[in-house]
Formats: structure tokens, C-alpha cells, sequence
């Protein structure tokens, strides 16, 4: 069972997670939320993890300070959509409304992310769900459903059944990089690996990929500092 301590001061989280496989201490500082873990052997003693973060400290905060701001979801607010900024702006409107700079919210709303995270899930579903199907057709495979979840481990998956599993976060990013998750996890109806000839299943159906899976590599867990 997992249990946390702080290190140092200001205190950071760091969660201990036990493990019968692991051999020695490992570190882990996730670059999606900052999240600090140490696994440890089953016969670590909670001396020797301490005296290990003491030692790893400076290392630690260094990547948490290279962590991108949060950013809460409330008007005023600036948000990508599909790449682009979006001001979030209260208006007298019904419902959420995505415009070219900004996206209007019902004014006096004391539920703003709420609204717009539902919103954005309905646009990446819709967004996710014609590219998939257009990449489908294209590689001559149908897929057997879409499901979105806001993972946090990976952008999308596939099951040997035809379910493809995406996070709704891509809707944030460039409207290539959604079309890249789409392409990835339609090639896996045809390879469900990550071999050699999966990639050019990919290269068929996107044969520029290279710069969207550059992009999300580079900038994909800025999509995680938005709090809903």
C-alpha cells in the first residue's frame, strides 16, 4: 500500500510505493503533473528512503521547477483549443460557444471548467471520432468504438477487439496532433505492435507524422496544466 512523506522545505509529496520486483531505490518526478514517487525493495527501511531523497533533493525541485504553471479554467482565463488561444469571456449566452479568439460562457456561471470541460470533450469527440473513422476507411479496418478518458499515462490505445481509447486533452493541442493520435491507434487495427511495418501503416495514413509526434513529445504535458 502506498503511503507519502514530505521532503524538505518547502514540503514536497513524495509517495512510497513498495514493490516486490524492484532491486534498488527508484526516483520518478512525472512530467505530466510533478507527481515525486520512490519505489523501493520490499527490504528498504523508510532510514534509507529518507537519506535517499535528502541526497536527490536539489535533483528533485530542479524538475519541479521546470514544471509548466497550472492554469484554472475560469473566465479570464486563456486556453489552446485545437491549437489556437481561446479567452474564456462571460456573456449572455445560453450555452458555451467557441468563436475565433474566445470562447463565450454563460455569464454568471459558478461552474465554468465544469462547462467547458464538457464542451471540449463533446468537440474532441467529434474531431476524434471523423478522424478515426476517415482513417479507417483509409487502412480498410473498422474500429469498434471510441471512448475518451483524460489519461494521463498515454495519449490513446487500441484493443485487439477494435476500441480506440483517446484522451479528450488532444483537443488542445494543433488539430494535427489529434489527427497524429487518430492515425497512430487506427495503424494498430493493422499492427498491434510498434514494430517496423507499423510505422509505415502509420506513414501511409499520415506521411507527415514525424512533426505532430515531435510536438507531442516536446509539449504534450503543457495539455495536463489546465484544471477544470
Amino acid at each position: 500500500m502506498a503511503e507519502t512523506i514530505q521532503l524538505g522545505q518547502p514540503p514536497i509529496d513524495v509517495t512510497l510505493k513498495h514493490s516486490t520486483r524492484a532491486r534498488r531505490l527508484s526516483l520518478r518526478v512525472s512530467g505530466v503533473d510533478g507527481r515525486v514517487s520512490l519505489t523501493l525493495p520490499r527490504r528498504a527501511s523508510m532510514r534509507e528512503a529518507q537519506a535517499f531523497l535528502r541526497a536527490k533533493e536539489d535533483w528533485i525541485r530542479g524538475h519541479l521547477d521546470r514544471q509548466p504553471d497550472a492554469t484554472s479554467v475560469a473566465p479570464g482565463a486563456v486556453i489552446p483549443i485545437e491549437g489556437h488561444p481561446r479567452l474564456i469571456a462571460e456573456t449572455h449566452t445560453k450555452s458555451v460557444r467557441l468563436m475565433q479568439d474566445h470562447l463565450l460562457i454563460p455569464k454568471g456561471s459558478d461552474k465554468a471548467g465544469v462547462r467547458v470541460r464538457a464542451f471540449l470533450k463533446t468537440l474532441a469527440r467529434d474531431r476524434l471520432a471523423e478522424a478515426s473513422a476517415r482513417y479507417a476507411t483509409q487502412l480498410g479496418r473498422p474500429f469498434v468504438k471510441i471512448t475518451l478518458r483524460d489519461t494521463r499515462s498515454r495519449w490513446g490505445s487500441c484493443t485487439s477487439e477494435g476500441n480506440l481509447m483517446y484522451s479528450w486533452r488532444l483537443i488542445l493541442a494543433p488539430a494535427q496532433v489529434l489527427d497524429y493520435v487518430a492515425a497512430h491507434e487506427v495503424a494498430h487495427l493493422a499492427e498491434m505492435n510498434h514494430s517496423a511495418a507499423f510505422w509505415t501503416e502509420v506513414g501511409k495514413l499520415m506521411p507527415d507524422y514525424q512533426h505532430p509526434r515531435k510536438w507531442l513529445r516536446d509539449e504534450g504535458r503543457s495539455l495536463h496544466r489546465y484544471q477544470f
